[in-house]
């Protein structure tokens, strides 16, 4: 008899782990089929796994059913931090009541998680790995601090492999590849820009009057130039090996990966790399480039520089208001970290082209 009970409670436990196992794969298989787009969308926007932002959004979400998802849209359990200016809401975490961030939709929340792995310093260097090593990513998120639990790496690997999201690198990999660059432009850009152009329409086109008038001069020495450029333009159109012009009809090269920064593209140099190679090979004018990137002819390239591969912004992406300055760093350096156009940030901070940033300074970004 007591044989029989063991058999029968070693048969009823076997049949509740079946459940539960058929349960999360149908849980699983749901939040792919909503969400999974979203994460190769952004992959080939900004360089984050798409991997690596599904199993976090999984594990976060609680499969899209936590509380914190189902009120705020949140996902990814991102607090509001100092700088968030959007929509909050509070929720117990760890016994503690802290302010999250609240979201529209959820691709809003997805949207928002690869900015904050881009704008953050801390998440810098899981860029450099391959878009293929989710392994790295799992371990350099836990390492730069993105959540506390000790096993967070070990768990977002073992989601990974459960479900084999590593095939949605691949797939995002090979979409990247069969776009051509406007394509490209346009969905890197469309996610980041959308609700942007909506809100600040209005300041953009005041500070185009302000810097078209300031700019004046400088149009009237480079009209030779521009004569120049567009002459070689039309005999490269005439042969038949013009790449399109300027905006969303630039053809870049799709052999390396590519980032985005406050909703502009760049890449990160190559070693022995110069403005002009990086000219050559994405179609562009290197008087583009060096104006893009607000420097001279007579700059130099280091590997790891960031080169903007279109005009940065007067202003820092939302909820990146200002930076504290923690090490040596020139103005330059921030405009090229945040994006901005660097006669906007002397503007915004009321210095000239000889300031120079002390260690515990704020520097206004917007």
């Amino acid at each position: 008899m007591k044989r029989f009970l063991l058999f029968l409670i070693a048969i009823f436990a076997f049949m509740s782990a079946s459940a539960q196992s058929k349960q999360q794969l149908e849980l699983a298989d749901n939040y792919l089929k909503l969400y999974a787009d979203y994460a190769v969308t952004e992959m080939q926007r900004s360089g984050v796994p798409a991997s690596i932002t599904l199993a976090q959004g999984m594990l976060e979400s609680n499969y899209g059913r936590s509380e914190l998802t189902t009120k705020a849209n949140n996902h990814f359990g991102i607090q509001c931090g100092k700088y968030w200016k959007g929509k909050r809401v509070e929720h117990m975490d760890n016994g503690e009541l802290r302010q999250f961030r609240k979201y529209k939709s959820a691709l809003e929340s997805y949207e928002d998680h690869s900015n904050f792995l881009i704008i953050n310093n801390r998440y810098r260097s899981l860029f450099e790995l391959e878009i293929t090593d989710y392994k790295g990513w799992a371990y350099g998120l836990k390492k730069a601090g993105y959540a506390e639990d000790p096993a967070y790496a070990e768990k977002l690997i073992k989601i990974i492999e459960m479900y084999d999201l590593d095939k949605y690198d691949v797939v995002a990999g090979e979409a990247v590849e069969k776009k051509d660059g406007a394509e490209q432009t346009e969905a890197a850009q469309e996610t980041v820009q959308k609700d942007e152009e909506k809100v600040e329409k209005q300041s953009e086109e005041k500070a185009d009057k302000k810097e078209r008038k300031s700019d004046k001069s400088d149009k009237k020495a480079d009209k030779k130039s521009d004569k120049k450029d567009k002459k070689k333009k039309k005999d490269a159109e005439n042969k038949g090996t013009s790449t399109e012009g300027k905006s969303s009809t630039y053809r870049y090269s799709l052999s390396r990966e590519m980032y985005s920064q406050n909703g502009v593209l760049f890449i990160y140099a190559y070693e022995g790399e110069t403005y002009s190679d990086i000219a050559r090979q994405y179609g562009l004018f290197l008087r583009e480039v060096l104006s893009f990137n607000d420097v001279s002819a007579e700059a130099t390239l280091s590997c790891g520089d960031i080169v903007y591969l279109q005009a940065k912004k007067r202003k820092a992406a939302k909820g990146c208001e200002e930076y504290r300055v923690q090490g040596e760093i020139s103005m330059l350096e921030i405009s090229q970290m945040f994006g901005i156009k660097l006669k906007s940030l002397y503007r915004l901070n009321d210095v000239d082209e000889e300031y120079a940033p002390s260690v515990g300074e704020i520097i206004i970004l917007r």
